[in-house]
């Protein structure tokens, strides 16, 4: 009989790729969690790790295990999630993480129709962007996540995850000040006479740059990409100063009038689809349909604003 505990460590080892990021997850010591996997390995009888340089990977046989370890832990999950529709009280804590743009609208008026619902129940948010989001949900650090994804750039759906639409949010070209009027007609005149002035992006790597980029070089130019932050804000007052030309999405205006001269974009490249995502085991719990009931009522509620 396998040891449950040490095969979540064998499981956190594959979702976090060292010994010494499963034992700070887990607040253990990285002897420990080494000492731990050796004795999963005598319970085996098979070689779980193996060196790769100064890291370690799972052999075939290890990752066997993980795969029966992931179906123990989602039927677990099911398990608390039919417990707790038992109760005539939703408590526990429920973690979220959520990209900035839907934290800054959407998660506060969820967060305030889950306080008056079900005031026991604990709400825990981070600020993470899907990019390191959906990973951490994979490890188990949270429980929902809130994800964006860019139209032409679809993200790759792990079959142990399960998404739900939340809403599409259209997305726009933001002009500076000293951004001319666009000289020829056409859906991406507007864009191509940007193609000399600076830019502020996402940083290289997240989904939103991709699609950025793809859609300036599909009007004909490479952007000079002076300035890059995640926060969209600081896009939102870099455009508003003259300082650079970016493409924003319309969560960031909250239902106010926009404070920037705003321009359409080419037809398919016009809106990001925002979306929740649950492990599967996870979809039926009480907590989870509670804030994604909440969070289309969020979304309700801000286009009524707009």
């Amino acid at each position: 009989m396998f040891d449950l505990h040490r095969l979540r460590l064998l499981r956190e080892l594959k979702h976090r790729g060292t010994l010494a990021a499963v034992a700070a997850a887990l607040s253990y010591a990285p002897s420990s969690v080494s000492q731990q996997l050796s004795q999963l390995e005598t319970e085996a009888g098979v070689p779980l790790l193996e060196p790769v340089g100064r890291r370690v990977r799972l052999t075939p046989q290890a990752e066997i295990l993980v795969a029966h370890t992931e179906a123990v832990l989602e039927r677990l999950e099911r398990a608390e999630a039919d417990v707790a529709a038992s109760l005539t009280d939703l408590t526990g804590t429920l973690r979220i993480a959520s990209f900035q743009t839907a934290a800054l609208t959407l998660v506060p008026a969820a967060l305030g129709l889950l306080r008056d619902q079900h005031p026991h129940l604990r709400v825990h948010v981070t600020h993470r962007e899907p990019e390191r989001a959906l990973p951490a949900l994979e490890a188990r650090d949270f429980d929902l996540v809130l994800a964006e994804e860019y139209p032409g750039n679809p993200r790759p759906r792990p079959a142990g995850l399960q998404q739900e639409d939340l809403l599409d949010d259209p997305l726009h070209l933001a002009l500076p000040r000293s951004a001319g009027a666009a000289d020829a007609d056409g859906p991406t005149a507007p864009l191509r006479s940007l193609a000399d002035h600076p830019w502020v992006m996402e940083p290289e790597g997240t989904a939103a740059r991709q699609w950025a980029m793809a859609l300036c070089r599909g009007a004909g130019f490479e952007p000079d990409v002076r300035f890059e932050t995640t926060d969209l804000l600081l896009h939102q007052r870099l455009v508003e100063l003259d300082h650079a030309a970016a493409f924003l999405p319309g969560l960031v205006w909250s239902g106010q009038a926009p404070t920037v001269t705003l321009r359409p974009l080419p037809r398919g490249r016009r809106t990001r689809r925002i979306f929740t995502v649950v492990r599967q085991g996870r979809g039926r719990h009480p907590a989870v349909l509670a804030c994604r009931d909440a969070l289309r009522r969020a979304v309700g509620l801000h286009s009524r604003r707009e």
